[in-house]
């Protein structure tokens, strides 16, 4: 039997779009912006601390990280996202959602920053001290995911809510795209400015030694955005939902909102507490009941989220490595290391551009027209195919005069990525569980896709080597292949269209009546197939 709802979140669900909600996306929008911006601006510039720091004598090629060196730098942040996911995910359920924003924001400005710097001029000291600070900015970027989306979610109207959880998200396509511009103009001065010859014409002189700084100002300069917000994140109050009903004080969320909305809202406290008591929703994540009401709905979001990021970081981080064994960027022989920089950071902000970003908006203006469990489905299906499509005549593909038709589905992938399963992974757990356990089934659910990322990152890794011992690179052994590797996301995507039929629908309801808050006692349930349809 539904019961009577709190004033203050009455008023939430029913408000008109109204300046407050642009600055929360805003401000939670500019933690994503910095997320993507520091977990990708890596892939840049892998290959130019190989050529730095590894260069081997009478080498024909120029010198590359070592592969656990290279599996450490591309996977160490997302080690650190995991275990932020799960700290901050359970410490927002506890301490609240404010109390907690500001820590990740500090963590990411401080390890930007000291990121670019190192201890020592070795290569095993730089190496070991880029992995440190990287580890612990992943932490900082892993309590944005949950607290972001659950802001969000807790934030907006039951009208327009996945769309501005997906505004959120989007910003992550702007970090991405920010960090090919800045690698594209900071590698361009450099060029202009110390020109150096190809690695085949001089080995040692094609690496300038001011190309050092190159990569330490790319990483440094995601400090900026993530400090030019603290300010702002401190400003935020506390978000209704979780002042009412998990700290149990629906006069002050009344007042927190009266002034975020600019309307006068009256809450009577005792009254509220019968309400909120009324529900007798009281179980813990590790209950017999959760399991019952939500167990297969975190099955679902975590292992679809899992699914969908081994593909989306596999493709993401070694963009670079598909497009040179398709000969779009060229060999690294023929160039500089600054000039390989240039070309790498170009080729994979033309795809951010072009595919990426697009995907991120479509989710943005359809999510609350055709639903969440429409899009992902979607996306999932035709990443299937692009990535079929992609894999089946590979060998085409790889040959001259091709290679704008392969860029061209690569493109269109991420473009299904975006208006699909990227983004809606990230805002169905923010919307489908009760408050008291939000951030943390978020925290578990963004988790569970680290742990694909890191699949993602240290297995292509290997995998994509080419199956000749004489074409892989140095210090690899033989993998399955670029061909082979793009079958196996295949099966991932493939794999997510049909965990997506665990998730449930919530277009257009509100919080409390999608995780059944709003019912009494353990008598509702909501269930894939019963009050919801799948989504």
């Amino acid at each position: 039997m539904a019961r009577e709802q709190l004033q203050v979140l009455n008023a939430l669900d029913g408000a008109k779009t109204q300046w407050y909600h642009f600055t929360a996306i805003i401000i939670a929008g500019m933690g994503f912006f910095t997320d993507a911006y520091d977990l990708f601006c890596i892939s840049l510039v892998t290959k130019l601390l190989g050529r730095i720091y590894y260069h081997a004598d009478g080498s024909p090629t120029p010198g590359s990280l070592p592969p656990n060196v290279s599996a450490a730098v591309n996977g160490v942040a997302f080690c650190g996202t995991l275990s932020g996911q799960l700290f901050f995910g359970w410490l927002g359920d506890k301490l609240g959602r404010k109390k907690v924003y500001g820590i990740t924001l500090l963590l990411m400005v401080i390890c930007s920053i000291c990121s670019g710097l190192s201890f020592g001029h070795s290569p095993k000291g730089v190496m070991a001290t880029l992995c440190f600070f990287r580890f612990w900015l992943g932490f900082g970027i892993g309590g944005d995911y949950p607290l972001s989306a659950t802001i969000m979610s807790e934030y907006a109207n039951k009208k327009t809510r996945g769309g501005f959880i997906a505004a959120v998200f989007a910003m992550q396509g702007f970090g991405i795209l920010a960090g090919g511009t800045v690698a594209i103009i900071i590698s361009y001065v450099f060029k202009i400015k110390f020109p150096a010859p190809s690695y085949k014409v001089d080995p040692l002189g094609s690496t300038i030694p001011e190309a050092d700084y190159i990569w330490r100002i790319i990483l440094m300069f995601g400090a900026i955005p993530a400090a030019l917000t603290y300010y702002w994140r401190m400003k935020m109050p506390e978000t209704a939902r979780y002042t009412a009903l998990v700290a149990k004080n629906a006069q002050q969320a009344a007042s927190d909102m009266s002034k975020v909305l600019q309307i006068e809202i009256q809450e009577d406290q005792s009254n509220a507490e019968k309400v909120i008591n009324a529900r007798g929703q009281k179980y813990g994540l590790f209950s017999g009941e959760f399991l019952r009401h939500h167990g297969l709905h975190l099955l679902g979001t975590a292992t679809c989220w899992f699914l969908l990021d081994i593909a989306f970081y596999s493709q993401n981080l070694f963009q670079k490595d598909i497009f040179s064994s398709i000969n779009w960027i060229p060999k690294a022989n023929t160039m500089s290391a600054v000039e390989e920089v240039y070309k790498i950071a170009r080729a994979q902000t033309l795809i951010a551009l072009c595919g990426t970003v697009p995907g991120y908006w479509f989710t943005v203006f359809l999510i609350d027209k055709i639903g969440r469990f429409s899009i992902q489905l979607i996306g999932f299906g035709m990443m299937t195919l692009f990535m079929l499509g992609l894999a089946i005549p590979y060998h085409h593909w790889t040959t001259s005069g091709n290679h704008i038709g392969f860029v061209v589905l690569y493109g269109l992938a991420f473009f299904f990525a975006n208006f699909g399963p990227n983004s809606t992974t990230f805002i169905v757990p923010a919307e489908i569980f009760p408050a008291r356990l939000r951030s943390t089934c978020h925290g578990i659910s963004a988790a569970a896709g680290k742990a694909g990322a890191i699949i993602g990152s240290f297995g292509f890794l290997y995998a994509a080597q080419n199956q000749d011992k004489a074409k892989v690179d140095h210090g690899y052994s033989p993998g399955i292949g670029v061909r082979n590797s793009l079958f196996v996301l295949a099966a991932c995507n493939l794999l997510g269209f049909f965990f997506t039929f665990l998730v449930p629908e919530s277009k257009g309801k509100s919080l409390e009546e999608i995780s059944g808050e709003n019912a009494s006692g353990s008598s509702t349930s909501m269930t894939t197939n019963g009050d919801l349809p799948p989504v």
